[in-house]
């Protein structure tokens, strides 16, 4: 006769009770039942330490997965809010087109920081009306994190889903955000980016993609680290996770008309946003010629004007927003906007 899981686990319980340790097993075993790594291997499901299994353990995890989630999906409202100061430029068109087709198209974003490769993803499922899960990816971030895990709510240990697989029911995009953030343990997306769904193993159960629902990934880098040294903390991504992605679209710094544009939305001070977009776009080309080892971001930019919203001060704006850098890179900057801006004084008590 065939020696089945529930003979094993009836045995075991009949002699020693819900709970049980190597030594009960081996004993088990010794006493005319099959080999330890047989018996063990077969209760692998109700392992709850090294050498300790809790033979109710399925019992509970059947009860625990008709609990409601910690987050029931149908409660939450995903879908982002329109930004009246968006201007579309670089990829958005693309962006938007993958997004209304509903063809799942795993999309990779990549470009320096600062130049609206998260926000077009953003505003383009605004406009479209779909629904969005942003994650942020560390190095941190795990399969529980993604997929999902048991939680303790009310006393009671439940599954509640993860960003994934949240966004796989609802048929949602999922934005990863900063992929290249992360370690291998990012693998576990392998099936979803094949749009095969996923088996939650952990509860015994597949979930299969909704219509509708499409992966975007934004990273600094192309997944093969930062050779400058620019983005600490990026890695280089497993190569069958890349080829995952059917395409991958480079993100660059908006033109000076787009830039323009985009200033004008929140500043009306039209000779100060021309100087700093004339600034800018001065400081970029003297970056990409190995000039200098900063840059000026359409961010940094944004962060000025509303710097100048709230100080009514160029000078103090300006200065402000450099001090994240470095007091030569800082001084270069300065001296460098004083050139596109005759009127412009050095704040020398802001600058000490």
């Amino acid at each position: 006769m065939a020696i089945t899981a529930d003979y094993i686990v009836s045995s075991l319980k009949s002699l020693y009770g819900n709970s049980i340790t190597s030594g009960d097993v081996k004993g088990w075993c010794a006493s005319g039942g099959p080999a330890y790594q047989t018996v063990t291997k077969h209760l692998e499901p109700f392992k709850v330490g090294r050498g300790k299994w809790d033979l109710t353990v399925q019992e509970k995890l059947e009860h625990t997965y008709q609990q409601p989630a910690a987050q029931p999906a149908v409660e939450q409202n995903l879908i982002p809010e329109k930004d009246d100061n968006f201007v579309q430029f670089g990829n958005f068109k693309d962006i938007k087109k993958i997004i209304e087709s509903r063809i799942f198209y795993p999309t990779f974003i990549t470009g320096l920081s600062g130049n609206g490769k998260t926000f077009s993803i953003e505003q383009a499922c605004s406009k479209l009306k779909r629904e969005l899960i942003r994650v942020n990816i560390t190095i941190e971030t795990d399969e529980d994190d993604l997929i999902g895990g048991f939680r303790l709510v009310n006393g009671e240990t439940v599954w509640h889903n993860g960003p994934v697989v949240e966004a796989l029911e609802r048929g949602a995009v999922l934005l990863l955000d900063e992929i290249d953030l992360a370690s291998n343990k990012i693998l576990c997306l392998q099936s979803i980016l094949e749009g095969k769904g996923v088996f939650l193993k952990k509860i015994g159960k597949m979930v299969q993609p909704k219509d509708g629902f499409n992966i975007f990934a934004t990273a600094n880098t192309k997944g093969k680290g930062s050779d400058d040294g620019r983005f600490i903390g990026t890695n280089v991504l497993n190569e069958a996770f890349l080829e995952r992605f059917p395409v991958t679209f480079e993100q660059e710094y908006p033109s000076p008309a787009i830039e323009s544009k985009i200033l004008s939305r929140q500043c009306d001070n039209d000779d100060f946003v021309s100087r700093l977009v004339d600034w800018a776009d001065i400081i970029r080309k003297t970056f990409f010629d190995g000039g200098i080892e900063d840059i000026i971001t359409t961010r940094r930019l944004v962060h000025i004007v509303k710097a100048y919203n709230i100080f009514g001060d160029k000078s103090k704006a300006i200065q402000v927003c450099l001090n994240r850098f470095d007091d030569e890179t800082k001084q270069s900057f300065l001296e460098l906007y004083d050139k596109v801006d005759a009127d412009f004084v050095i704040d020398k008590e802001e600058e000490s």
